[in-house]
Formats: C-alpha cells, sequence, structure tokens
C-alpha cells in the first residue's frame, strides 16, 4: 500500500512542475501570484524547470523535468502549476524506480490524477488538490477553507476533518486581466453535502480523482490497480471544468461498477460538480440543473452497483471553490453516525 513521504517545512523548496500544460506561459498573472504566496505565506522556495513555463514542451521533456524533481535531495515537495489533458501521454516516459526511490508529496489535481494514480502504483501517497494557478492564485486571497487544508497537507501528519463550507464558487473572471486578481471570485450558498446510506465509520485507502481522466487511464490501460485494491477503498472521484453530461457520468461510473470496483469498496466520495465555467456559463437555474442531472446519474450507478454502501455527493475536493485537500492513496475516515470526513494527511 502507499506509504506517506516526508513533509516539507518552512524555508525548504519545492518543486513547480507542469507535467499537463504550459500554461503559466500563457496566463502569468495567477501563476506569479501562486508563487508569491507560495514564498511569502507558506515560507517555502519555489523551484521552476526548463518546462515550468514552456508551452508545447514535449511528454519526454515534462517527465525529465518530474525525475529532476523527484531526484533532487534538496527539494522537499512537487507542486502541480495547472492541469491539461494530455499527461496520460507523460506517463510511459517515467522512470518507476527512480520515483519510487525517491518519495516526495506531490500535489495536484484534474488532469494530474495521471500522475497521483502513477505514484500510488510506486508507493507512494500523493495529495489531490492544490494547483499553483487555481488554488494558491486565485484572485483576491486563497480561500480560507482550501488555505487551511492545503497547509494541514503540506506540513503537518494526523487527521483533518472536513468542514461542510457555507459558500462555494465555479468561476472567476479573465485570467489575462490584472484587475480579475483585484477581488475573490463571486461565490453562492452551498448545499449540505448529501449523505447515503450513512452508517458506522468506515475509513480505507483512497483511489479516484478526476472521473474523465480515470476513463482515460481504463481506456489506455494505465496505472490500473488490481481489483484487490478496491477492497475496503474509499473511491473519490470529481468532474471537471469541462461538464460532462449526466450520461457520460453515469457511463463512466457504470464501466466501473462493472469491474466490480464499487461493490468492493469501503465507501464512495463524489465531489461537487463544476456547472459553470469561463468556457461554458450557466445561469443559475440552468446550473442547478446540471447539478441536479449530474446527482441522479450518479445515485443511479451507486445504486445499481454499490447498494447500501455509504455515499457522499456533492463534498469540495474537486474543481469548485473552496477546495479540501484529499490524500490519494492515503486514508479517509467516512463516518455517517456523525456526518463527518476525515483526512489523515
Amino acid at each position: 500500500m502507499p506509504q506517506y513521504p516526508p513533509k516539507p517545512v518552512p524555508g525548504d523548496k519545492v518543486a513547480i512542475v507542469s507535467p499537463s500544460s504550459g500554461l503559466p506561459a500563457v496566463l502569468p498573472l495567477p501563476y506569479e501570484l501562486g508563487l508569491r504566496r507560495l514564498r511569502e505565506s507558506f515560507g517555502l522556495v519555489p523551484v521552476e524547470y526548463p518546462t515550468t513555463r514552456r508551452w508545447g514542451a514535449s511528454p519526454a521533456e515534462r517527465a525529465a523535468d518530474l525525475h529532476a524533481a523527484f531526484a533532487d535531495p534538496s527539494v522537499k515537495a512537487v507542486i502541480s502549476s495547472i492541469g491539461g489533458d494530455d499527461q496520460i501521454t507523460v506517463l510511459p516516459h517515467l522512470d518507476r524506480a527512480l520515483i519510487a526511490a525517491n518519495p516526495k508529496p506531490f500535489f495536484g489535481f484534474s488532469d494530474c490524477t495521471n500522475l497521483l494514480a502513477f505514484l500510488a502504483e510506486c508507493g507512494i501517497v500523493g495529495f489531490h488538490g492544490g494547483a499553483v494557478m487555481t488554488e494558491f492564485g486565485r484572485p483576491g486571497a486563497m480561500h480560507p477553507a482550501t488555505e487551511a487544508s492545503l497547509r494541514a497537507a503540506l506540513f503537518d501528519s494526523g487527521p483533518y476533518v472536513l468542514t461542510e463550507p457555507a459558500e462555494f464558487g465555479e468561476t472567476s473572471g479573465d485570467w489575462a486581466d490584472p484587475a480579475t486578481f483585484e477581488h475573490p471570485p463571486a461565490m453562492r450558498e452551498a448545499g449540505e453535502w448529501e449523505w447515503r446510506n450513512p452508517g458506522p465509520a468506515v475509513e480505507g485507502p483512497t483511489w479516484g480523482g478526476s472521473l474523465e481522466i480515470v476513463s482515460w487511464l481504463l481506456m489506455a490501460d494505465r496505472c490500473i490497480p488490481g481489483p484487490d485494491r478496491f477492497d475496503g477503498a474509499v473511491l473519490c472521484f470529481e468532474t471537471s471544468e469541462e461538464m460532462p453530461s449526466a450520461t457520460d457520468v453515469y457511463r463512466i461510473l457504470r464501466s466501473i461498477g462493472e469491474r466490480g470496483w464499487l461493490e468492493r469498496c469501503a465507501a464512495f466520495l463524489m465531489g461537487r460538480p463544476k456547472s459553470s465555467s469561463m468556457d461554458r456559463r450557466l445561469d443559475a437555474s440552468d446550473a442547478d440543473r446540471f447539478r441536479a442531472e449530474q446527482r441522479e446519474a450518479v445515485i443511479r450507478a451507486v445504486d445499481e452497483y454499490a447498494p447500501g454502501k455509504p455515499a457522499v455527493l456533492g463534498v469540495d475536493f474537486g474543481h469548485t471553490d473552496p477546495q479540501f485537500t484529499i490524500p490519494y492513496g492515503g486514508t479517509v475516515r467516512v463516518d455517517g453516525a456523525t456526518r463527518s470526513l476525515t483526512a489523515t494527511y
């Protein structure tokens, strides 16, 4: 099973990498803001690599940066700049032995599900969350819930209770416009997490990430554990800013169910769906409808393939704001009696 790597302390160097997309080269404002907060608020020393700010770097070049980051003994953690859509092409270039011999905390989500799944295969617990341009580079200020979770995941060990936020957000302004970063993004009232089949507390190692990326890993047969890995696991899935349809969400979960993973797991968590983005803005009523349709798709799949298993829907660990960091391969406790979720960092 994956093991937790040693944590950094303030003053340590942390690698900033772009294993998916060199978007910092195109949109530097949120990236520079995120770097500044890492230095000034977290007391860390960011170290960049040749492809961190380079658009169009090859998969082999991006893999070389990851090798350099993990192999450098002075670097104590690795943080992604942002996600993308082709990190799966980097996986064949990675040196499993090198990375397994140099375990470090890695932070990223979305397309970084690829690397998180790879690290889990290497026996390393990663952390789903905390990209430089999105969470650290949030306009106005970091969301307090996001910041508290990230600090605990970066520096601390032990249990951390995830507390339901009173508000959530989905979109921000134009990242190319300096005015966007003068104020925090708009927020709206957050509905409560939905508990289904609550019961005695269960806990187990997590697996999952971005549901769309998981579907690609399945199709490419990359970083897919054996079925026994899911006995007693806590499956954690979330959907991206591309806003897959309810039909697509159901079909992916159905395929996962057909593999037997849902019936083997101890509990199931689904992230709060992103229902509006910079590229596709929905008004409040359409966004509510989108979330309701996705909820019904998730419930249908879980009821068909994991009847009676505890499931919590709408948890804030995905593409919405705030974002809790989830240990990938580490332990999450799902307590239906107290309606609480606890991540072990």
